[in-house]
């Protein structure tokens, strides 16, 4: 028997809630709505719209690189068998309809008829095997092969229907289907050989590659052949717009002067400390990404002391107080307070279950945990704070290296890029000597399998482990059932927290923020951080 699921208007079941990666808020559909055009005005079709961006993509190969900037140009140049609607519920898109069996060991996807590939090829279920088999390939694996589950073989079962099938069931699969790292390659890219990903790229996406000039930009023409099947977008054909630039342009201040002499129509992260300047000015309009799905945490090394004791990581709980830290560091509006693991709008996060096991502001409570552990005034606990750059981190982790002056611990800051900070930590977490460090991390993923990912061991960078979380983290990937899912993440949620192993901060919408000159009609910010051109238009 399977569970079957058609388009909107079709059949639903319980499985499609458990794995719909809801990456909008808590409070409802908290979507950045299309801009509507301004009295008087007539947007035009045809026309190119110049995007500039702090940095460049890695790589065009989505199986290549995990980087945000390269994952938002997938997202132009391919599509996904499955998609993301406005509130965050999974629907069809390449694919009309999905069956995931009783067991959860097989997921069989039904292709709509008639898509193409950039190149004019037929897209077919031989494009999806060449896919997966090239994510789970043992040779050279997707950098995301982890995601795809535990795939035993794909089959195609006739032109328009390819089946997965898995060798224990894994319940962030459907999900991850909609996401651009799971972006189906036509399999005419081989043909390429080591050019695919750099000079040359494929897909059925709504825009097409013309050339990618590295450090520099990318222009991608419109699919003419393109077809809305399940995108959140209201256009039901190609983009309006002919050509869409990318352009690298790493300065904040550069991007700004840029888009308010219309060299470029959008931009992402004007300088924060310029938004007043950017709303007030009539020619621009603002945009802020509110469900990124990112979610800032503290991490502890509990290799050595003090932070392998319980208490010492209580202490720190209790002393900082987020929401004053919150207000200090950022504009009201840019940031969002997150009392779990898990970000707001991710399927199984709730901020009443998780306040009930988090810990709120008590300096005085922190005070006695580090007098049980003999620090105090007269001697502090001595540690290291560490966070990468970026937005105003820099001022939250001041603020909470002056609350945690006033209980009893010195925290030393370090900060760094991120890469060096995910190598960093994993580095302190297999040291069992030397100060230790806790850390301001952030990781952004559309469904609960991310507490998996950075918890189960050995952990993503070799941290806190125990043989009872890794159970509980196993049941959250093999229960397919949405209501036991759900208990599965719960247990999870309430372990980290009592045991005070991922202690949440804030979700950002600060990492993400997008400024267009009012010309710009129709520009929106889909589930998870995804700019939408579909609609627009340049009046």
């Amino acid at each position: 028997m399977f569970w079957q699921f058609k388009s909107r208007r079709g059949t639903r079941s319980l499985l499609g809630a458990v794995l719909t990666a809801l990456l909008v808020s808590a409070c409802g559909n908290n979507q950045q709505t299309a801009t509507s055009p301004s009295p008087g005005t007539t947007p035009t079709e045809g026309g190119t719209l110049i995007w500039a961006r702090y940095g460049d993509v890695d790589s065009l190969d989505p199986h290549r690189t995990t980087t945000t900037l390269s994952w938002q140009i997938f997202d132009q140049i391919y599509d996904t068998l499955l998609a993301f609607d406005d509130s965050g519920e999974i629907v069809s898109n390449l694919a009309s309809e999905w069956q995931v069996s009783d067991d959860g060991r097989e997921v069989t996807f039904v292709l709509n008829e008639g898509i193409t590939c950039h190149d004019g090829t037929p897209f077919d279920a031989n494009d999806v095997k060449y896919t997966a088999d090239r994510a789970i390939d043992s040779q050279n694996p997707s950098v995301t092969r982890g995601a795809w589950g535990p795939i035993e073989a794909v089959d195609v079962v006739d032109p328009q229907t390819v089946r997965f099938r898995f060798q224990s069931p894994f319940a962030a699969f459907v999900s991850f289907m909609a996401d651009p790292f799971a972006s189906m390659i036509c399999n005419s890219n081989q043909e390429f050989g080591d050019q695919f990903g750099v000079s040359r790229a494929v897909g059925t996406g709504p825009w097409q590659l013309v050339s990618w000039t590295r450090g520099d930009e990318i222009v991608l023409d419109k699919n003419p052949d393109y077809v809305r099947y399940g995108r959140p977008v209201q256009n039901e054909g190609a983009p309006h717009l002919n050509r869409l630039v990318v352009r690298q342009i790493p300065e904040a201040q550069t991007r700004l002067a840029g888009l308010q002499t219309g060299e470029v129509q959008l931009i992402v992260n004007p300088p924060l400390d310029d938004l007043d300047a950017v709303r007030g000015d009539t020619n621009l309009e603002l945009h802020v990404a509110e469900n990124t799905g990112q979610n800032f945490f503290f991490e502890f090394t509990v290799s050595r002391p003090p932070f392998n004791d319980i208490r010492a990581r209580q202490a720190v709980a209790h002393a900082i107080d987020v929401d004053a830290a919150l207000r200090v560091a950022f504009d009201e509006g840019l940031v969002e307070r997150e009392r779990c693991p898990i970000s707001r709008g991710v399927f199984g996060n709730d901020q009443e279950f998780c306040a009930k096991y988090g810990y709120e502001h008590n300096p005085d409570r922190a005070r006695q945990l580090l007098a049980e552990m003999s620090y105090g005034a007269n001697q502090p606990m001595e540690v290291i704070l560490m966070t990468s750059t970026g937005d105003n981190r820099e001022r939250m982790v001041q603020v909470f290296q002056s609350q945690l002056a006033q209980v009893g611990s010195n925290a030393k800051i370090e900060t760094m890029d991120i890469g060096t900070l995910n190598a960093r930590v994993k580095q302190e977490n297999e040291r069992t000597t030397g100060i230790s460090t806790f850390d301001m991390m952030d990781w952004a993923w559309f469904d609960p399998d991310i507490l998996y990912q950075l918890w189960h061991s050995p952990g993503a960078y070799s941290g806190y482990q125990s043989p009872e979380l890794d159970a509980l983290l196993e049941r959250t990937r093999t229960t397919v059932d949405a209501t036991q899912r759900r208990e599965a993440v719960n247990d999870v949620m309430e372990y980290l927290l009592t045991n005070a192993v991922h202690i949440p901060l804030y979700t950002p919408g600060s990492l993400w923020v997008y400024a267009t000159r009012s010309q710009v009609q129709g520009f929106k910010i889909g589930p998870f951080n995804r700019p939408v051109f579909n609609d627009v238009r340049l009046q």
